[in-house]
Order: structure tokens, then sequence, then C-alpha cells
């Protein structure tokens, strides 16, 4: 099954200030999500984020956060996106039939909530190059379970492609000029 931009949501989990530093490539697992969050914009793919108790984690790390509106960030307290009452009823009620998720920590909020978006019946997509850990053993372990229970991981540039479908549009120009190296 592809990923329908009319039937998508890119779901960002716990890209924070304060614990973006201590994942495996930090620098790079920002500017991946970045990069999708930006084709996402052109491509207008709704979006919205998690903050994992911003008090002690901080916000949303900036380079996502001035692409995002103040409705689409909701604080959370349990790990899964979903199990929060307040940010899963958002991410439930906003959320279309399939969900792209980016984020940390793998192993901890981005696998709990793609387990229960699959729960929820939805398809899940998780962004291999997007997500991150603080070690590489327990990403590993998460993108095994992940497959284990049906979830599709795929990297960004597949979702890019899936979003767009075709060459000759304007917005495909636009995406291959500014963002296809």
């Amino acid at each position: 099954m592809l990923i329908d931009p009319a039937r998508s949501l890119l779901l960002i989990v716990d890209v924070q200030t304060r614990l973006v530093p201590a994942v495996e490539a930090p620098e790079l697992l920002l500017d991946n999500c970045r990069w999708l969050l930006e084709i996402a914009r052109q491509l207008e793919i709704p979006a919205l984020a998690s903050e994992q108790y911003p008090q002690g984690i901080g916000p949303t790390c900036e380079p996502l956060r001035e692409l995002l509106a103040d409705d689409e960030i909701h604080e959370k307290t349990w790990f899964s996106c979903l199990a929060d009452p307040e940010c899963g009823e958002t991410v439930a009620g906003r959320c279309p039939q399939q969900v792209v998720i980016v984020g940390v920590e793998a192993h901890v909020c981005v696998l709990q909530t793609a387990l229960e978006l699959k729960q929820l019946g939805r398809e899940v997509y998780v962004v291999a190059d997007c997500i991150s850990s603080r070690k590489a053993a327990d990403k590993a372990l998460a993108i095994e379970r992940l497959r284990q229970a049906g979830i599709q991981v795929v990297s960004r540039e597949m979702v890019a492609f899936e979003w767009m479908r075709k060459a000759g549009t304007d917005s495909f120009r636009h995406i291959s000029k500014h963002y296809l190296r």
C-alpha cells in the first residue's frame, strides 16, 4: 500500500531540546525531520507534534517548532501519544487513515505510539532515517518489533515520493530543485 497524501498525517513525536542532544546522530535526526516536515508543508499534508513533559524535557526543537502552529503541538506525560488523554484525543480525532511517524525515542514513545495507532486500525509508517534513540541497539530492536507488528518502516524519500506521486507537477519541480540532491 502506498502512502496517500489525501489520507495521511505527519506525526512528530517528542523532538525536544533536552532529549535530542542525548540521542544518536542528533543533527542528522533534526535535519531529516525538518526536511520531511518542509515537504509536508509544501504538499499541504497535515502535521501534529507531541511534547513529553516539556517542563522537564523542553519544547520542540526550533528547526521544527518554527514550522508548526501552536495548535499542532500537544503536551503529554504518557509515553504513547494515544494513551495520554489530551494528546490522544487530538491525535485520534485529527488522524486520518495513514500516519507517518518521526521522532524519539524509537524504542519508547515512537514504538508505543505506532503500536497503539496500529491497534486503532490505522496504517502506520515509521520513517527509519527520522527516528533515533540514545543507543543504536534500542533503535534497531524498535525497528524489528515494528516490522513484526506489521508497521511499515520507510525512508524519508519513500514518503516524499509517495506523497508527490508523479513528476511534472509544480510541487514536484519545487521539491526536486530544493530537496532532492
